[in-house]
């Protein structure tokens, strides 16, 4: 999954970095998947998530940016004046199909490296 803030602005790191963390690996495990990897960039989150094919990944990236946006706003209020709302309303969403789960991981680790 990857998803970007409103208008792809930079979201600061440190402690919004962390808490949204805190947020997307709460929310996850909620909703019964399991996360196998996430990065947080400036301008958009990366995570991979093995989820049960029947529930589908909708709900889980619904919550998360959902959640993630309300708490954030509530404890960073600075956050609120930078953007209407954190996320951007789309999201792009792919299996991981043939590729080996340990290569889609790798990429998505390395997303700090670039």
């Amino acid at each position: 999954m990857v998803w970007c803030p409103k208008y792809r602005r930079r979201v600061p790191g440190g402690r919004i970095e962390t808490r949204l963390k805190e947020l997307i690996c709460k929310v996850i495990e909620e909703k019964g998947a399991w996360l196998v990897g996430l990065e947080v960039m400036p301008d958009h989150v990366h995570l991979l998530v093995e989820a049960d094919p029947q529930f589908g990944i909708h709900k889980p990236v619904k919550a998360i940016k959902g959640r993630s946006s309300r708490v954030l706003r509530q404890e960073f209020p600075h956050l609120k004046s930078k953007l209407p709302t954190l996320w951007n309303n789309s999201s792009f969403v792919a299996t991981v199909g043939g590729a080996p789960v340990d290569v889609v991981e790798r990429y998505v680790e390395n997303q700090q490296n670039r």
